[in-house]
């Protein structure tokens, strides 16, 4: 009797050929044409993999999904994680991962809202006004209010807490509208102001009853409570109770979203010896904050070396108080001349900078010239600088092998501090003017004895220092001449008012572009004047494993900042069709 149920209806209708008949067909075949039908086969099996693999990539995008840790290294044990009182760079790394502020640098370095939902400016540029998000919260759940905004800012302003940001604060009036609404009032408008609003703000509930006398003692700022993007969870310590490791984790509730990332491990080091240590046994995987020398010889195949964009300046400054020569522009001019900055750039950094001409960082202002001359054999060189001097009445004793107007010698001091970058580049232009008849020499003194004894007495003839302009590019503390003496900037003792007024003027105006004019202004008077040597811009050298996605740092102010789209970052990705996106 024959079987009539479905199954056995299906497998007569759908049965296919035996494979003892396939194979009895290929052995019907020759050697020769056997290794064409498997080359065929093997052919159409691979074309169909690759138009599949195709079909799929065009339909389908790669999606960032959470999960993964990263493992940062960082030189220094925290000791103030407090956007009001972080002075080191692992103070300002914690900070800036843990905490945020009103407003946050964007990949590109604009500014974004973060706990503000927006904000305006009133035409006459002196009011600053806020709105707050509805579902800003601090890591304990607790709702941020513009209670906390207004606390922040008037602790800043404390003289008894003794903020290293109350400078930016100063004259600046908060006012409160309601809950979620707040109003800075400015003496004056002053441009740059925007860039305060990303202090990260205090919650007034935990630190209310800290005492200013106790606000450096408090334990919050080893166990922080913030709004930023991670939390902490826990902390090591070694036998000693020094901390070892911050275990940072994604906050749930972060205002942008919550970061992809789930673990952050921030392990601290003494030194750049152990920091170097560790990211090659694998015990980390992220570094920054090291010198050029060392990337070639530690810099893994799974590591990816980003060079970021760093507002910084670093010049031969002449003070015309302490040596009177330098008051003739030819000197100064000759000086300039006889420096071969590809080679200062070249050894001093290993290559990671960029050659300058100007007290304007490269790439900030629209219009700038960033036009480096070729450049020059040593001889070259030097008949240039011959010929300037010889046309200002100095010649050259050959007896002596220095330059002289007949009454002097041309010879003077250069300052700087004890670092490795700083004390190769000071060698490179002392060498460079000894050479030509100018014997200089040159002074290295620690960096705090440097600033405090050195700079802000002004009792140097020639400086080598770094200057951070930052994203704000206010040069008014540089190069204005109120700011000559100690408190101010002016450590060139540059004295112009054409240039005065220009930096008054641009620090007013909101509008990039013509703030963007006045600099170039600004610009062709230091090219015209030559106060200064400037040398070169350091790159932020920063390295990461290769399968860290979404690290989209175009510039930083401070090291910290590649921290400010931490958020973005991701080690786990999946495909999704195009019509699920959302």
């Amino acid at each position: 009797m024959k079987d009539t149920t479905p199954v056995s209806y299906l497998a007569r209708e759908y049965q296919l050929p035996k494979v003892g008949v396939l194979h009895k067909i290929i052995d019907t075949l020759s050697p020769f044409e056997r290794t064409v039908f498997w080359i065929i086969i093997t052919a159409l099996v691979l074309s169909s993999f690759a138009v599949f693999t195709q079909v799929n990539r065009e339909t389908t995008t790669q999606i960032p999904v959470r999960g993964g840790s990263v493992s940062e290294g960082v030189i220094g044990a925290p000791r103030f994680i407090n956007p009001l009182l972080a002075l080191s760079d692992t103070d300002r790394d914690l900070t800036e991962l843990i905490y945020t502020g009103l407003l946050r640098p964007g990949p590109s370095g604009i500014l974004i809202p973060d706990l503000a939902e927006r904000y305006s400016i009133s035409e006459d540029g002196k009011e600053y006004r806020f709105v707050l998000r509805d579902d800003a919260r601090f890591h304990d759940g607790v709702p941020i209010t513009a209670d906390d905004v207004i606390f922040t800012v008037e602790t800043a302003q404390d003289n008894a807490i003794k903020s290293p940001r109350r400078a930016d604060w100063d004259g600046v009036r908060v006012e409160k509208i309601n809950d979620r609404e707040l109003k800075f009032i400015l003496q004056r408008p002053y441009a740059p102001f925007l860039e305060n609003t990303t202090i990260g703000i205090l919650p007034r509930h935990i630190w209310v009853n800290v005492s200013p006398q106790e606000f450096a003692f408090s334990n919050f700022n080893v166990q922080p409570i913030g709004s930023g993007p991670f939390k902490l969870k826990k902390i090591s310590y070694n036998a000693s109770g020094i901390p070892t490791l911050y275990d940072l984790r994604a906050y749930n509730d972060y205002t942008l979203g919550r970061p992809f990332i789930n673990k952050l491990l921030v392990h601290f080091y003494a030194n750049e010896e152990d920091l170097l240590r560790a990211y090659s046994s694998g015990s980390i995987s992220s570094l920054s904050s090291i010198s050029s020398s060392a990337l070639n010889e530690y810099l893994s195949e799974d590591s990816e070396l980003l060079r970021i964009a760093f507002p910084r300046i670093f010049a031969i400054f002449f003070n015309q108080n302490q040596n009177h020569l330098f008051a003739q522009k030819q000197v100064r001019t000759a000086l300039k001349v006889l420096l071969d900055k590809d080679q200062i750039v070249r050894e001093v950094l290993d290559g990671y900078g960029t050659i300058i001409n100007s007290p304007i960082p490269p790439e900030t202002v629209t219009g700038q010239n960033t036009q480096i001359q070729k450049s020059k054999s040593r001889e070259e060189r030097h008949s240039e600088a011959r010929e300037i001097l010889e046309d200002a009445g100095w010649e050259f004793d050959s007896e002596l092998n220095q330059w002289t107007d007949g009454e002097q010698l041309l010879t003077f001091t250069i300052a700087t501090a004890n670092t490795p970058e700083l004390k190769k580049a000071a060698q490179i232009a002392a060498t460079a003017w000894t050479e030509f008849g100018i014997p200089v020499k040159v002074d290295v003194f620690e960096t705090g004895d440097l600033n405090q004894n050195i700079i802000r007495p002004r009792e140097y003839e020639a400086l080598l220092f770094g200057e951070v302009v930052g994203r704000g590019l206010d040069l008014f503390a540089f190069w204005h001449s109120s700011q000559k003496n100690d408190p101010g900037l002016n450590i060139a003792i540059y004295t112009n008012s054409s240039v005065d007024d220009l930096l008054a003027k641009a620090r007013t105006i909101s509008d990039k572009e013509e703030r963007d004019e006045l600099y170039l202004k600004f610009e062709e008077e230091i090219f015209d004047d030559a106060p200064a040597i400037f040398l070169y811009a350091p790159d932020f050298l920063y390295v990461t494993p290769k399968n860290l996605l979404g690290k989209n740092i175009g510039l930083v102010t401070t090291p910290s900042e590649r921290f400010s789209g931490v958020h973005l970052w991701h080690t786990e990705t999946e495909r999704v069709w195009h019509f699920f996106e959302e």
